[in-house]
């Protein structure tokens, strides 16, 4: 069932005029579209097959104006990432990007869903996850991705490394909701079970940040607690890092060619390079 109210909001004029609007189109066209029946509206099988061909034709017109749009505001370049990427990662290294490129001015959404390259305006993203069927886009493997038990040195010092899951119980446990624990102890050569869970969170972020503040062991993903045990202030607890998923540079193929897309896909791509595995893993297929 249609809506002539939703309709009118979302373009920002009356009901009425929507209204007026339709009935204009039928008459150029000698055809009824929409079948009237009180306060219910619905589609004619003459409307509900010029549908779909409005559809296309009015996203290729979208396309066509973001085109033009991408061509002539070079100078800004739109990115969509995770925040957990952003603030982990990402974050410690665009002083090199925006000291290279300064005419370059750098604009930062964060969300972890889909992305509408036309209606946002974005120029690229840098998602998460398994590669799926992105259609209609140019997508490139930027980072493999693990999950790593880490603590503070001192906990490990304490407890001693975990490369078999019975050991878990010595540790006061940290996971995120989507990463949890049983993920690592499913793994056939790891049998056994934790005994004592401190934090289950919604951030992955605030599980590394648990970790840094010594609250347990957490399993954390090597992206966002790499640095740290880079710097000192993370220790890694086992040799066995477990492979998942990945991060992955995305961007429509139109604007694949823009001086700016390329600049920062470039430097991105270095810097993932530079990023070391962690100990004992070998790259996932």
């Amino acid at each position: 069932m249609l809506n002539f109210t939703r309709a009118a909001e979302s373009l920002g004029v009356t009901a009425s005029a929507v209204s007026l609007q339709i009935r204009a189109l039928e008459e150029y066209l000698g055809r009824a579209l929409l079948r009237r029946d009180g306060h219910r509206v619905m589609l004619t099988d003459e409307g509900a097959e010029l549908l779909p061909k409005v559809q296309r034709a009015l996203e290729e017109l979208e396309r066509a104006l973001d085109d033009t749009r991408g061509g002539r505001d070079s100078g800004t370049l739109r990115m969509s990432t995770l925040a957990s990427f952003l603030q982990q990662w990402l974050y410690r290294r665009l002083p090199g990007f925006r000291a290279c490129h300064p005419h370059i001015d750098l604009k930062i959404h964060t969300s972890y869903g889909p992305v509408d390259f036309v209606r946002s305006g974005h120029h690229l993203a840098l998602r998460f996850g398994p590669k799926g069927d992105w259609p209609g886009v140019h997508v490139e493997k930027l980072l493999s991705e693990w999950l790593v038990p880490v603590c503070t040195p001192a906990l490990l010092r304490k407890h001693g490394p975990v490369d078999d899951a019975r050991r878990l119980p010595r540790y006061p446990l940290l996971h995120c909701e989507s990463e949890p624990w049983s993920l690592w102890q499913e793994r056939p050569s790891d049998p056994g079970s934790a005994t004592e869970l401190r934090s289950d969170l919604d951030d992955s972020t605030a599980v590394v940040h648990a970790a840094l503040h010594g609250e347990g062991l957490a399993l954390a993903r090597w992206s966002l607690a790499g640095d740290a045990v880079g710097t000192g202030t993370l220790a890694v607890a086992s040799s066995k890092p477990m492979p998942y998923r990945a991060y992955w540079f995305v961007c429509p193929r139109r604007v694949a060619t823009l001086p700016a897309v390329n600049a920062f896909r470039e430097w991105v791509f270095r810097e993932a390079a530079a990023f070391a595995p962690p100990p004992g893993a070998a790259t996932p297929g």
